[in-house]
């Protein structure tokens, strides 16, 4: 199923396609497409090329590595999530190594590296849904997280499936037109609120 934003301006077709399903298949990801899909994130900008991102990742090959990582879900992500034959989740590294500081940056640059993931899955027809609904201190519990790490989000990954095989209201969702707010909202020039004469 495809949900196509209705842009104001022009953007590229894989911008356009992308959307967060929670309907997935069973057929696995293959490993070459799990690497490109790592491989896109490590390419990533990040400030002082810090790279301070750490995917942890489970397949359904491998069931109790999934149902460890499934389990580090809140419990209503696990009800749909549970059927992604790809789940991950995001860990920033929050001091830079070259000087042990503070890097305000980190959520940032791990939100920019899950971006490129996200663009190179749409590129292999792949669909991504990303949760803020972890459970931090299980995830510091189950993986051993060290001093300085934070679990940031959740991802499952897979090949889109049937919106039907969904409770409601989930199913109810899948199926719902998508919205953004207007640029007019968000952006600015010149002071708060006010904006830019090209919108």
């Amino acid at each position: 199923m495809e949900k196509p934003a209705d842009t104001q301006f022009h953007i590229h077709e894989l911008l356009k396609r992308r959307w967060s399903p929670r309907a997935f298949t069973d057929h696995p990801v293959e490993r070459e497409k799990i690497q490109s899909l790592l491989e896109a994130a490590r390419w990533a900008s990040s400030c002082f090329n810090e790279q301070p991102w750490v995917f942890i990742v489970a397949t359904t090959d491998h069931p109790a590595e999934y149902q460890a990582l499934l389990s580090c879900l809140v419990e209503g992500n696990q009800i749909w999530a549970k059927r992604a034959p790809l789940l991950m989740l995001t860990v920033a590294k929050l001091h830079f190594e070259h000087n042990g500081q503070v890097n305000r940056h980190a959520y940032h640059d791990v939100g920019l590296a899950v971006g490129n993931l996200v663009v190179q899955a749409t590129a292999m027809d792949l669909a991504v849904h990303q949760m803020g609904g972890i459970l931090p201190d299980k995830i510091h519990e189950c993986y051993a997280l060290p001093a300085g790490y934070e679990a940031v989000t959740g991802i499952a990954i897979g090949y889109q499936g049937d919106p039907k095989i969904l409770p409601d209201p989930l199913g109810e969702r899948e199926l719902a037109p998508r919205s953004r707010k207007p640029l007019r909202e968000f952006v600015f020039s010149g002071s708060w609120g006010h904006s830019p004469e090209f919108l």
